[in-house]
């Protein structure tokens, strides 16, 4: 299961999920040309931004992660590959793609995202910065940054897809060791410790020279100090190096 979520790393999948569909089929999103031929106007048909004040919008780029992390919207559309910029309107959002992207691929993504981002209930913007795993703060150097937007926009969205989870834990820079943690089907996946192998290590061993491995911390699956272990019960080793 596992493996053929990060098989899906070096594809681009467009595949929706079952607890989604209901969405799906209520909610008509359009889309409008602007002036500039990069970017493009999406309407879903509801409230974007629900309590801006003198319908003033939000504005941000790739990098201004800071920004990126008040807006769980902008933060799915910039998972999007080829997203330069967003902007949240009292209705609509529009998306500026990077120019050497196709609007063929990209906008279906962007759908999805969009889509997504309603299901979940969560605002389009927050006061505060949503602080995640993968939030990069302000005193990560440039290692950890990069390490946790892999993990972000790369990983995380086809570990997803077939209902597991990566967590960003930490990173010893003496070592080049990187610590994540399963969640969801990936836990106790036959094939967990080949595909983080292959693509988790490989992936950022590519991209991030420092990396040397990476080491999966295991939770022991019984909790308290108990005496009533079955035979059928094992504890989980509390770390695996892959």
């Amino acid at each position: 299961m596992l493996s053929r979520a990060l098989h899906s790393l070096t594809t681009t999948t467009t595949r929706r999920l079952p607890a989604m569909q209901q969405i799906i089929r209520t909610m008509f999103i359009q889309t409008e040309d602007t002036p500039n031929p990069e970017s493009l106007k999406f309407l879903p048909g509801r409230p974007v931004l629900t309590d801006s004040e003198d319908n003033a919008g939000f504005y941000v780029t790739k990098t201004d992660r800071q920004e990126i992390a008040r807006s769980p919207l902008a933060q799915s559309l910039f998972a999007v590959e080829g997203v330069k910029s967003v902007y949240l309107g009292s209705d609509f959002v529009t998306v500026t793609k990077l120019a050497q992207n196709q609007w063929t691929h990209v906008r279906v993504q962007v759908f999805s995202a969009i889509m997504e981002h309603y299901s979940s209930g969560k605002p389009a913007l927050t006061e505060t910065a949503e602080i995640t795993d993968t939030t990069i703060l302000d005193d990560d150097d440039e290692v950890v940054a990069m390490i946790k937007e892999l993990l972000e926009t790369r990983i995380r969205p086809a570990v997803q897809e077939d209902g597991g989870d990566i967590r960003y834990v930490g990173f010893e820079p003496d070592t080049g060791i990187v610590e994540v943690k399963l969640a969801g089907s990936c836990v106790g996946c036959p094939s967990s410790s080949v595909t983080l192998k292959q693509g988790v290590e490989n992936m950022l061993m590519h991209y991030i020279p420092e990396v040397t491995q990476v080491i999966s911390i295991e939770e022991e699956e019984e909790e308290g100090g108990g005496n009533g272990s079955s035979e059928n019960e094992s504890k989980v080793p509390p770390a695996k190096t892959y």
